[in-house]
């Protein structure tokens, strides 16, 4: 995950992948609007995959909006704001 480029859909697949390991949900289809409950996503994996966002983008997700994403479409946009405000 490159810390310059736009942060995407495959690096929240990434990323997913890699919080909570193999999952036997798929990933691998227009997941962007699926709720992360739905992917099998607990709000405890969630936290943990912010906070390795955070650590690996230099970046700061205030803790608010953390709570109220629920969509991956959502994170990349909370990602994508947080880093126009780190430029």
């Amino acid at each position: 995950m490159s810390t310059m480029s736009e942060f995407t859909i495959e690096d929240v697949r990434r990323v997913l992948r890699d919080v909570a390991g193999a999952s036997s949900v798929d990933l691998d289809g227009d997941i962007s609007q699926t709720s992360f409950a739905d992917l099998g996503y607990d709000s405890l994996a969630l936290l943990e995959t912010t906070a390795r966002l955070q650590r690996d983008l230099s970046i700061k997700l205030p803790d608010d909006a953390v709570l109220a994403i629920r969509t991956p479409a959502q994170l990349i946009d909370l990602v994508g704001t947080a880093r126009s405000v780190r430029s």
